[in-house]
């Protein structure tokens, strides 16, 4: 990863910044996109004080006109990436009821839609090329389902089959297609998306334990670097979505049974 460009969304906290530093500690220079110009200038000074190289772009992912401005003026400064981490998340986890149309079209925004811009603005000059690497970070919901999260979930399934496409379509063209699914983080997310945590199924975190930023952000590191087309951690969640393919009944009770756990326990 020496060497590459890097550009990075939400990488002014949580799983991007620690994935910023990581590519960054690799010798990538690294670009950081998100809306906070304040945090985003903290992590890039974070990414130079280890020996990288980081420049900082702000953009409203929902804005797609100024998403687009900023990867023109990506391109025009420094450069096509080499890699496109689409990272950027948000989102409510909250029953269909107390959802909005309003903030059911906003989670569909970001991640889908912002990942969906962001990634058809550089796809044609890595085509041209014959390079790239994209990785896209998801949740269990792209592939599970729990009560009280619909919204999300569609969302989040959306994302990864965009993804999935992409990994048909760009194979060709040498560009490798990276889908990172994460478990609970140990990131802001919670705190800036309030009245979700309850709704998080409850697991046993023997099995699925609580990571790290830095963890997920080197599980993503390592995917792309492999050109993986597809990285779970924790390991727990690839035996879920295989079992939820061949007994989805069994699953989905489970998960409702781990879901009103959650429930009750944050009463």
């Amino acid at each position: 990863m020496g060497g590459n460009l890097v550009l990075v969304t939400g990488a002014s906290s949580g799983i991007g910044a620690a994935t910023a530093r990581r590519f960054g500690r690799d010798g990538a220079h690294v670009v950081l996109l998100a809306r906070n110009a304040e945090r985003l200038d903290r992590v890039a000074k974070d990414v130079r004080d280890a020996g990288g190289t980081a420049t900082a772009f702000t953009a409203d992912r929902q804005d797609r006109a100024g998403t687009l401005e900023a990867a023109a003026r990506i391109v025009a400064d420094i450069g096509t990436p080499d890699i496109l981490v689409n990272n950027a998340g948000a989102g409510r986890w909250r029953p269909l009821v107390d959802t909005s149309p309003e903030e059911a079209a906003e989670m569909m925004a970001v991640p889908y839609l912002a990942a969906f811009t962001l990634t058809r603005a550089f796809t044609p000059a890595m085509i041209a090329r014959g390079s790239g690497g994209i990785a896209f970070v998801t949740s269990p919901a792209s592939y599970l389902a729990w009560p009280n999260a619909s919204a999300y979930i569609a969302a989040r399934r959306a994302l990864a089959g965009f993804a999935e496409g992409l990994q048909t379509e760009l194979k060709p063209a040498g560009i490798s297609v990276t889908i990172v699914v994460l478990g609970s983080v140990d990131t802001p997310y919670f705190e800036n998306n309030p009245g979700s945590l309850e709704n998080v199924p409850v697991l046993d975190t023997r099995l699925a334990p609580i990571l790290t930023a830095d963890e997920a952000a080197d599980a993503l590191f390592e995917g792309v670097s492999r050109n993986k087309r597809f990285v779970v951690k924790p390991a727990i969640y690839r035996a879920l979505f295989v079992m939820n393919a061949l007994f989805p009944k069994t699953v989905a009770s489970q998960i409702h049974r781990a879901a009103k756990k959650a429930r009750k326990a944050k009463a």
